[in-house]
């Protein structure tokens, strides 16, 4: 049986921003995903750079045809 987590942390450092949490989270992920043979991170990196400049284009268009 698994415990619940409970929603009050203990912080015995500096406090996260959700930023950093979200991020530290997706980097765990990818190494245990990796680890187990389920993802190669260099592909994973690669479809990653591929879909973050897709929608860094599309906003920019986006932007481009509010202002005309």
């Amino acid at each position: 049986m698994r415990k619940k987590h409970s929603s009050k942390r203990k912080i015995t450092g500096k406090e996260l921003s959700l930023q950093d949490e979200l991020n530290i989270k997706i980097a765990t992920l990818v190494e245990l995903l990796e680890t187990k043979g389920v993802l190669s991170k260099g592909e994973f990196e690669r479809l990653t750079v591929m879909k973050l400049h897709e929608i860094s284009k599309a906003r920019a268009f986006e932007d481009l045809d509010e202002e005309i």
